[in-house]
C-alpha cells in the first residue's frame, strides 16, 4: 500500500530538468528542420533550381516529418523505443552533412528525406517523455516542449542571413556539430526514459487496465476526428498570415519588404509566448474551455484584420497570434488524455499529421491567390477562427490513466 502511495506521488511529480532537456532537444531537432527553407535561397541560386523543385524539397521534408509521425507514434505506443530520441538526432546530422556537400538536386532531397526522417522518429517519443514528466501539470508541461520548436522554427530567418549568406551551401555543416550536442542531451534523456518504462511496467503487473468499450471507443474516434479538423482550420489560417499576408501588405498598404517582416514577427513572437501561457491556463480553467476561447476568440481579429488602417494591424496581428496560440500545446494533450494507451500516436496526429498537412494548405492558398487575389484570400482566411464554435461539441476533459 505505502509503495502504491508513492507510485502515486511520482505520477503527479512535474520533473523539471528532463522536461528542459526535452524541450531543448526539440528546438535543436527543429532548427535542423528550419535550415532547409532558409537554404532555399542558396540553393536556388547555386544549383539554378526551379521554383518548382524547390516546392519538391518542402513536400519532401512535410511529407516525411508530418505523415510519419502517426505511424512511428503507433508502432512506439506498442513498442516503446527510448533510444529513438538520439537515433532520429543521427539521421538529422547525416542529412544536415549531406546537405552541406550534396552536388545536384537529388542529393539535396535524400539530405532532407533524412531530415524529416528524423524528425518523425524524434516527436512522437519526444510527446512521451513529456507526457510521463510532467505530472499533474500536463498542459505547462507541452508548452515548455512546444515552445522549444517553436524557438527551434523562428530561426530560419537568422540562419539565413547570419550562417547561409557568409558561408554558402557547405554552411549547413555547422549543423552537425547542433546534431551532436542534440544526441548527448537526448541519450540522457533516454536514459531516464527507460527507467520511466521499466516502473511503468512494473506498476501495471500489480494492477489491470481496463478495456475501452465499443460505445465509448466510438466516442473517442468521433472526438479525435474533430480535434483533427479544428487543428486543421487553424493551420491554415496561421499558414495564410505566416505565407502571404505580408504580400497582402505590401500590396495593400504599400508598405517595403523590410517593414513586412516586421508584422511576420510579431505574429510569429505572439505565437510563441501564446504557446507558453497557454498551457497554464489549460490547466486551470481547463483544456475544452481555452481551446474553445482559443479558436473562437481569435474570429473577431482575423474578421477585422482585412479592412483595418494600417495604425491598428501591428496590435491586432499581436492579438490575433497570441490567442490562437494559447490552444497550441493544449491539442496535443487533450488528444493524448483522449487516448492515454496511445501517446505517440496521439501526439503524431496532431502535431505530425494535422499540423503538417495544415501547413502544406499554404499550396491551395497559393492557388486561390493566384486566381483570384490576395485580398480575397486574405478575406477567406479570415472566417477559418469561426470553425472554432465546433469545439463545443467536444467532450469534456477527461483524466487519464496516470491521473487515476
Amino acid at each position: 500500500m505505502h509503495t502504491n502511495v508513492e507510485q502515486g506521488a511520482r505520477a503527479h511529480t512535474t520533473v523539471y530538468p528532463i522536461l528542459i532537456a526535452i524541450s531543448v532537444g526539440h528546438l535543436l531537432n527543429d532548427a535542423m528542420q528550419a535550415v532547409i527553407p532558409a537554404l532555399f535561397p542558396i540553393l536556388e541560386a547555386s544549383m539554378d533550381l526551379s521554383y518548382t523543385q524547390i516546392g519538391w524539397i518542402a513536400f519532401t521534408l512535410n511529407m516525411t516529418s508530418s505523415i510519419l509521425q502517426p505511424i512511428v507514434g503507433l508502432f512506439t505506443d506498442r513498442h516503446p523505443s527510448p533510444y529513438f530520441l538520439p537515433l532520429g538526432m543521427a539521421a538529422s546530422l547525416l542529412g544536415m552533412a549531406g546537405l552541406a556537400f550534396a552536388p545536384n538536386f537529388l542529393f539535396v532531397l535524400l539530405s532532407v528525406l533524412l531530415v524529416g526522417l528524423g524528425s518523425a522518429v524524434f516527436h512522437p517519443e519526444g510527446a512521451r517523455v513529456v507526457y510521463f514528466a510532467a505530472g499533474a501539470k500536463r498542459g505547462f508541461a507541452q508548452s515548455i516542449y512546444q515552445v522549444g520548436g517553436n524557438t527551434g522554427n523562428a530561426l530560419a530567418p537568422l540562419f539565413t542571413a547570419l550562417v547561409f549568406v557568409p558561408f554558402g551551401q557547405k554552411g549547413a555543416g555547422w549543423f552537425t556539430i547542433v546534431a551532436m550536442i542534440g544526441i548527448i542531451v537526448l541519450f540522457r534523456v533516454s536514459q531516464w526514459y527507460s527507467r520511466k518504462l521499466e516502473q511503468k511496467g512494473h506498476a501495471r503487473k500489480q494492477g489491470s487496465v481496463s478495456k475501452v468499450a465499443q460505445k465509448e471507443r466510438n466516442h473517442i474516434i468521433s472526438a479525435l476526428s474533430l480535434l483533427i479538423f479544428l487543428v486543421f482550420a487553424r493551420s491554415w489560417y496561421s499558414a495564410g498570415i505566416s505565407n502571404y499576408y505580408q504580400f497582402y501588405l505590401i500590396e495593400h498598404y504599400d508598405v517595403s519588404i523590410r517593414e513586412a517582416q516586421l508584422y511576420l514577427f510579431v505574429f510569429m513572437i505572439a505565437g510563441a509566448i501564446g504557446t507558453f501561457v497557454g498551457g497554464p491556463l489549460a490547466d486551470r480553467f481547463g483544456k475544452r474551455n481555452l481551446m474553445l476561447f482559443s479558436t473562437l476568440g481569435t474570429a473577431p481579429f482575423a474578421l477585422s484584420l482585412p479592412y483595418l488602417p494600417l495604425g491598428w494591424v501591428l496590435p491586432v496581428v499581436f492579438l490575433a497570434g497570441f490567442i490562437l496560440s494559447l490552444s497550441f500545446s493544449t491539442f496535443v494533450v487533450y488528444a493524448q488524455e483522449l487516448l492515454p494507451e496511445n501517446v505517440g500516436m496521439a501526439s503524431g496526429l496532431i502535431v505530425g499529421l494535422a499540423f503538417g498537412m495544415g501547413a502544406l494548405g499554404s499550396v491551395v492558398l497559393g492557388k486561390i491567390a493566384d486566381t483570384y487575389t490576395l485580398k480575397s484570400l486574405m478575406i477567406m482566411c479570415s472566417f477559418l477562427p469561426l470553425f472554432g464554435i465546433l469545439t463545443y461539441w467536444l467532450p469534456k476533459d477527461r483524466r487519464s490513466a496516470l491521473d487515476r
